[in-house]
């Protein structure tokens, strides 16, 4: 229920943000507190609330952890951890290398906690805690894997001290709860602990900055032939040297803030890595992986950058976990991409292709616009970008779609583009001011009228880029559209590689 995590919101995360900056303030470290009787209480509470929510069939993953925190604002720095904690942060493709990582360590015989079902805020990791421990709240498995929200890292990071941590990369996100980069960088800064051992993104001049006093290894991805030398994207959000102010250089910038620079005045560089792709096989979809006991081959769901980095930091961290790089590689040969993400149906010739865009993040919207971009034969697209919840109250900032290159939509393999939602209009601008003809675009605030309309039959794609909170929207969307193509005549398919899809 919305009022029960905006209740914990209004007035019990001010208090645990407080306890955290007083212990931290005084140079001390946050240790676990006693069990007390209020501690009890809330996780028979909360397990007697998973209990109901289990018989009358709902999934309730955040409810027994809101619970709580509710009646024990300070639950999670009481509850007894596991012995061994993997946790998994960034702004984009934390749940993805999350899925990556708990499906090796399930196949290489491990038992752990972890939110996978669940949310990745403080009320998340304590269901899951609640969910994997004994009626006193000791443990039933030693280690835990958590997918962790950036933004919640006061409330969870110095209760739960990780024991390893991975941070795929910092870049904008909503901007009415994120703000800017650096606020995140500052949060992260603040409430890592310093036992923590990172694994980071080398790449990211942002992500490696990261605790320089905390024990880190680094990956990254070595230049290759196919990379340019400066990505045509909106957003850069890193321009000036960390250290002395100075106008960076960029000896290669993927896309944003990724990529490899240098200082010309103080001589500040991107780190060197520990575990880096020297080649990518785009045909046999593998990357190669350098690391101190040499190169390896691994697995790849396909060869779009983010993905790249993605396996790549899963392969790191599972690595610093202590996996062999033979058996990490065994593992990731079985792994498949979430259905939910991504995924890509063949009919009559022609692709259909559902694709995360993750509305309201700019730099994920602009990756998923990249791949259409990149995709072979004649394309249409629908955008389902409006995010759910934000649609009852219209209340989010709309600047986000002026740093999201939909520019990558503008291009003469791509037939048309459909916009639908409450904000279509102000999607439709935007695309206009990125240059789409006027007689490309048509926009309706009803999205099954969208998919009505939507060109079928030309393209040999058609792609549907849908927000994180519209999934099952996007589903009901997929199947009137494959209706629609069910009754068309064959098309010839055309030669070329897949469509690339990427996961956040």
């Amino acid at each position: 229920m919305q009022w029960i995590h905006n209740f914990h919101n209004s007035l019990n995360g001010m208090w645990v943000q407080a306890i955290c900056r007083e212990n931290l303030g005084k140079g001390k470290k946050t240790r676990f507190m006693k069990r007390s009787p209020r501690f009890y209480f809330a996780l028979l509470f909360a397990k007697a609330t998973a209990k109901v929510m289990k018989l009358i069939g709902r999934k309730g993953t955040s409810m027994p952890g809101s619970w709580a925190i509710i009646l024990c604002p300070d639950f999670l720095g009481r509850m007894p951890r596991p012995k061994y904690i993997i946790g998994i942060t960034g702004t984009n493709g934390k749940t993805t290398v999350s899925n990556m990582v708990e499906d090796v360590l399930t196949q290489c015989g491990y038992e752990f906690t972890c939110n996978r079902s669940g949310s990745n805020v403080a009320t998340g990791v304590a269901s899951s805690l609640i969910a994997n421990s004994t009626l006193f709240g000791k443990p039933k498995k030693d280690l835990a894997v958590f997918e962790l929200d950036e933004r919640s890292a006061p409330r969870i990071l110095p209760f739960i001290k990780p024991d390893l941590l991975l941070c795929t990369n910092i870049f904008r996100d909503s901007y009415k709860r994120n703000a800017h980069v650096e606020f995140i960088l500052d949060i992260l800064n603040t409430y890592i602990p310093d036992s923590t051992k990172l694994v980071l993104n080398a790449d990211d001049l942002l992500c490696s900055s990261l605790k320089p006093s905390n024990r880190r290894v680094f990956f990254s991805i070595d230049p290759l032939p196919n990379d340019v030398e400066e990505a045509p994207t909106l957003v850069q959000d890193v321009r000036a040297c960390p250290h002395c102010g100075a106008t960076l250089e960029w000896d290669l910038r993927r896309y944003h803030h990724i990529g490899r620079a240098h200082c010309p005045q103080c001589g500040f560089t991107s780190p060197e890595a520990r575990y880096h792709v020297s080649a990518i096989d785009e045909n046999a979809r593998r990357m190669t992986v350098e690391g101190p006991d040499g190169p390896r081959q691994f697995a790849l769901p396909n060869t779009s950058p983010i993905n790249v980095y993605n396996a790549l930091s899963a392969v790191a961290l599972l690595a610093e976990f202590g996996l062999a790089k033979d058996r990490i590689a065994q593992c990731m040969d079985q792994l498949t991409i979430v259905e939910s993400r991504f995924s890509k149906v063949e009919l009559k010739g022609r692709g259909l292709v559902l694709h995360l865009a993750k509305g309201q993040n700019p730099i994920a919207c602009s990756q998923a616009c990249a791949n259409v971009q990149q995709a072979p034969g004649k394309k249409t697209v629908l955008l389902l970008l409006d995010d759910a919840h934000d649609a009852a109250h219209s209340v989010e900032n709309t600047a986000w779609l002026y740093d999201t290159d939909f520019e990558f939509l503008n291009q003469p393999d791509i037939l048309q583009v459909a916009v639908a939602g409450p904000r279509h209009w102000d999607v439709a601008v935007r695309l206009l001011m990125a240059g789409l003809p006027q007689e490309k675009l048509i926009h309706w605030e009803d999205p099954h009228q969208a998919a009505a309309a939507l060109e079928v039959e030309a393209p040999d794609t058609v792609f549907v880029l849908y927000d994180l909170y519209s999934v099952d929207l996007a589903k009901e969307v997929k199947g009137k559209l494959l209706q629609r193509m069910a009754l068309l005549p064959p098309k010839e398919p055309q030669p070329g590689k897949e469509a690339a899809g990427h996961e956040n």
